[in-house]
């Protein structure tokens, strides 16, 4: 039996002619500068071979999984891949539905929940059957009601429990305010109204002039209806509840009605709008809203109208209140599902398990072991999948692998470390070395060198990115790839690499920024105080609560103070200091659009002037609108400038296949014969970052926008990769690089949310002079981060912790990384010294 994997002359992208020999079970590291071409190795090559290889084996003719441009790969297994992208992104989904923990607990509570007798409101124990009894259906999902049941204590008929009881999916139990979603969108009133201002002086910011004429008198009759008055000239800050009611929700509102709560103090509405029917600001944005939720250009732009609020039937709980009132054990499903992961396998720990129950138990116990085994231990169930970072994403799935039992099968792993402290660095490294002892080869995709430490076999591409990488600069074990000369990254393992630049001496006397009292999720009633001027780094372990304080409270904060933008800040008490301050930028890593037409040129505004290039060069022949792929006029109508076509594949996912019209290119023929320094506009789009920065060089508008994605680690980036297939960290440092070619005041507040994400240590160098220029021009820049190069070249730490979850939020220590490092009790400042 072969026991290695070879390839022979792999070529595509930017790999030359590569090959290799990979130990099989074994864990496996490719390593490299960013865009030096280990993705397209593990995932474009290997793993879509494998996956290509195994459906031929079963018979399955895949017209359209072509064969990657290798010679040969021999000695294949069957691929399962894990990267960082989301593909779940329902507000229905959580990490209990995704990890099926949820599935068992509904069932758990199904069997043996406790609930209130509806006639003498006594509580009810379960009813204990036999596991013959119920053995065929214990796993019915799709029963909406269970058999009665009587109460011991007056005999009245008990409705039954089943799964669905505690679905917030199904209607069975799902809370009907907010069909289970546990929010509902409400109309940003601030955004609608102006309360300074009078409703005849303009505050409705909606109404055209001749609206607002329309619309007074009607306000006066309405008001005159039901016996007061209604005076159009007072700013509505200062109109009295009744007015203002009027005015927001109109005459056939609850909120209007409650001023008449005795029936016979209720007066029938006004028969015509002319006489006073108003129907309020907000009910008639919410019922244009509904009207039109299908149309989505409609919804997009009225939901920046609507601001997104906690149910108030359910309490954002999704279920229906008898189903959040039956109890296990004293706890009700509500409860275990808003305990993090840790303390809910400590508390299914002291269960006493019937003989109905124990199976359930063992599988639930077995499975939540293993998410706590992968570090999310702090994560609860009732998180919504979207809120997930892509490698938390990636650990729940590790986790479902590890349970899988599967043997014999070639992983591929993009980056797990990515959100880890390095103290849980070694927790992972346990989980892939346990995947590995099943018989399994783990190829992960990682710079992160506690990984390289631990591996079987490191594989390091490079020498550079892009064009100037794609070759095997070293391999063999950690040992071997840290003496070789010439690996970049091997230089780094032996401690050879220059050190980041030192921390500059900071401290609180100068200006600062200070949050009190942040108490959002787990932080404990924090205050902190970040000094301006300087790069301050809050570091913890996951879920210790940098997210909750940097971007749900400052963030959020911050945004509606310079731009009356943006949800209301996570729970605190006040925030002083922001005078010293014009403007706050924040860059986390959503992705920069969902629609693949969007990409890195695109989105930096760096192909207009592009475009602007080619029509001056065409001779007058053709505008810069001939050379977009978005609009008619020189793109291929074929596939309307998308240079692919989707086929149907009936139950299958459509599958993409390149336009035989313009052959992928994505323009007409005569657009495409129009050049620049050698170079046709869909040339361009397929260069990288750098490689365009040579041809338009003496182009300032251009070559400017392109240097900044250059000088934050982008330069391997093909300009027309679609915006959909970035990561979370490249998607980053694309917004980054376009908030860097603005003007900045020097006054500015930069959060970013872990930019390293993706960078090689030597990439990360280059990273941290641009964020130092940031900071040498006056401004603040705040980061979320772990890596220890980021957090040893800060200016300031704020260290949370102690751990995660509950036992997390808290501050651990703060000051300089030299102060923080003596700190006791930072798991920090361990790896610090």
């Amino acid at each position: 039996m072969d026991d290695c994997i070879r390839v022979t002359g792999a070529r595509l992208h930017n790999l030359r002619n590569v090959t290799l020999t990979i130990p099989k079970n074994r864990l496996v590291v490719l390593t490299g500068l960013s865009g030096s071409g280990k993705s397209t190795l593990a995932f474009d090559t290997l793993h879509r071979e494998g996956q290509r290889q195994y459906m031929e084996s079963l018979g399955m003719v895949t017209p359209f999984v072509s064969k990657p441009a290798v010679d040969s790969i021999t000695g294949l297994s069957p691929s399962i891949s894990v990267d960082q992208h989301l593909t779940n992104r329902s507000p229905r989904s959580t990490v209990g539905t995704v990890t099926e923990v949820f599935t068992y607990l509904r069932l758990l509570w199904a069997r043996v929940g406790c609930r209130t007798c509806p006639g003498c409101g006594k509580r009810v124990p379960p009813s204990y059957e036999s596991p013959e009894a119920v053995s065929s259906e214990i796993w019915d999902d799709e029963a909406t009601e269970g058999e009665s049941v009587p109460c011991p204590h007056c005999g009245a008929a008990v409705p039954g429990l089943v799964m669905g009881s505690f679905s917030f999916n199904k209607p069975a139990g799902a809370c009907p305010e907010c069909t289970g979603l546990g929010f509902v969108l409400r109309a940003d009133v601030r955004r609608l109204v102006d309360g300074s201002r009078s409703v005849a002086g303009g505050a409705v910011l909606g109404w055209h002039p001749r609206l607002t004429e329309r619309n007074v008198p009607i306000l006066r009759a309405a008001a005159e209806h039901y016996g007061f008055t209604f005076d159009a000239d007072l700013p509505v800050d200062e109109l009295t509840d009744i007015q203002r009611d009027l005015l927001l929700h109109g005459v056939e509102s609850t909120n209007f009605g409650r001023h008449f709560p005795e029936a016979a103090a209720r007066v029938a509405p006004p028969p015509t709008v002319t006489a006073g029917r108003f129907e309020g600001v907000v009910t008639n944005l919410m019922r244009r809203y509904a009207d039109r939720v299908e149309d989505t250009d409609y919804r997009e732009k009225t939901e920046k109208l609507l601001v997104k609020g906690e149910c108030r039937a359910c309490e954002g709980t999704r279920l229906r209140p008898e189903s959040r009132a039956v109890t296990v054990d004293g706890l009700t499903i509500v409860d275990a599902a808003r305990m993090p992961l840790d303390e809910l396998a400590a508390w299914m720990g002291g269960l006493k398990a019937e003989p109905i129950t124990a199976p359930v138990l063992d599988d639930l116990q077995e499975r939540v072991r293993r998410l706590v085994g992968v570090g999310v231990g702090y994560l609860t169930l009732d998180q919504s999948t979207p809120s997930l970072s892509a490698g938390e994403t990636q650990r729940l799935r590790l986790a479902a692998l590890l349970g899988s039992g599967l043997t014999g099968v070639l992983y591929v792993l993009d980056e797990p470390t990515i959100g880890l402290h390095p103290a849980d660095t070694e927790r992972l490294v346990l989980v892939l070395r346990r995947l590995r002892d099943l018989g399994n080869t783990v190829l992960v995709v990682e710079h992160d060198l506690d990984v390289l430490r631990a591996a079987d076999h490191v594989v390091d591409i490079g020498p550079g990115a892009g064009g100037d990488g794609g070759r095997i600069v070293a391999q063999g074990t950690p040992e071997e790839v840290a003496a070789s000369e010439g690996s970049v990254t091997g230089a780094y393992l032996a401690g050879r690499a220059p050190t980041p630049p030192r921390a500059r001496e900071a401290s609180l006397d100068g200006t600062s920024l200070t949050i009190r009292g942040a108490r959002a999720h787990n932080l404990k009633d924090l205050t902190v105080r970040i000094p301006l001027g300087r790069l301050v780094t809050v570091t913890g372990p996951s879920g210790s609560g940098k997210s909750s304080l940097v971007l749900d409270i400052l963030g959020r904060a911050g945004r509606r103070r310079f731009h009356g933008a943006g949800g209301a800040p996570a729970e605190h008490d006040g925030i002083d200091g922001w005078e010293a301050l014009d403007k706050i930028v924040t860059i986390d890593q959503q992705p920069i659009s969902r629609l693949p037409r969007s990409n890195a040129a695109t989105y930096s505004d760096a192909f207009t002037p592009i475009r602007e290039v080619y029509a001056a060069h065409s001779q007058g022949r053709f505008t810069p609108g001939h050379f977009s792929f978005n609009v008619p006029g020189g793109r291929c109508e074929r596939c309307e400038g998308a240079g692919v076509l989707a086929v149907s594949m009936h139950f299958l996912p459509a599958v993409e296949v390149r336009c035989p019209g313009c052959r992928g290119r994505r323009f007409r023929s005569e657009v495409l014969g129009v050049r620049f320094q050698g170079y046709d506009i869909a040339e361009v789009l397929e260069a990288t970052v750098d490689e365009a920065l040579t041809v338009f060089a003496d182009v300032p508008s251009v070559a400017g926008r392109l240097r900044r994605m250059s000088d934050v680690g982008l330069g391997y980036l093909r300009l027309g990769q679609p915006a959909t297939t970035l990561s979370g960290g490249e998607a980053q440092r694309v917004k980054l690089a376009k908030e860097l070619s603005r003007r900045a005041t020097g006054r500015t507040l930069y959060l970013l949310d872990e930019p390293t994400t993706g960078l090689h240590p030597a990439d990360t160098a280059r990273l941290l002079a641009v964020l130092r220029r940031l900071v040498d021009a006056g401004n603040t820049v705040l980061t979320i981060e772990h890596n220890l190069d980021v957090v040893r070249a800060s200016d300031w730490l704020i260290d949370l912790g102690p751990t995660g979850g509950r036992a997390g939020g808290e501050l651990v220590a703060e000051g300089t990384p030299g102060s923080v490092a003596r700190v006791a009790g930072s798991r920090t400042g361990r790896f610090l010294r």
